[in-house]
């Protein structure tokens, strides 16, 4: 699935995807919620900024005894803890409303989740969806495309470097400096 790099807004349901991604299964029942919540947001933060998309990560207050947050992970990559009384998918429902009350028939939302209940409610606000199953598998294509183009870029040549370009003396002054002579 592609997305158009200014428009697009991912909303993710947290807990529903790290029950559907088997590592992150993994994760959570070896290390615990906190390590299992980190995983995701670290492969989010690299998706979104190679897709060009801002994303939301969406988790229910069930699993933390605070009140509700939002952390800027990246300034394209946000983390919502909702209020004890809300759950993920009425927090996402609740921004989809507000998106298409106030936004332009251009600005996608996309709602990442395995509930078949969640994805025809938010469907009904005019978002689109995915299954956790299906981002999870966008991710990972996306990751190996990005490393595949960096494999096959072509190599800067060290003469093409602005340390290379000055002076002997200057070079040894930097070194210096590198290095704390």
């Amino acid at each position: 699935m592609s997305f158009s790099p200014s428009t697009a807004v991912l909303l993710v349901d947290g807990y529903n995807t790290i029950g559907r991604w088997t590592d992150l299964r993994q994760v959570r029942d070896r290390h615990g919620y906190e390590d299992a919540r980190r995983s995701l947001t670290e492969q989010l933060v690299n998706y979104t900024s190679l897709k060009g998309v801002q994303t939301h990560i969406v988790f229910d207050a069930q699993y933390r005894d605070i009140r509700a947050t939002r952390e800027q992970v990246t300034p394209a990559c946000f983390v919502h803890f909702t209020d004890f009384d809300c759950t993920a998918d009425t927090y996402i429902e609740k921004i989809c409303a507000r998106r298409r009350q106030k936004g332009s028939r251009h600005d996608r939302t996309i709602v990442a989740t395995s509930d078949r209940a969640q994805q025809l409610t938010v469907i009904g606000y005019g978002a689109e969806w995915m299954s956790a199953e299906q981002l999870e598998t966008d991710v990972r294509l996306t990751v190996q495309r990005s490393h595949r183009k960096r494999q096959t870029a072509p190599k800067r040549s060290a003469k093409g470097l602005l340390a290379n370009q000055l002076d002997p003396e200057a070079q040894a002054k930097l070194t210096a400096l590198r290095f704390g002579r």
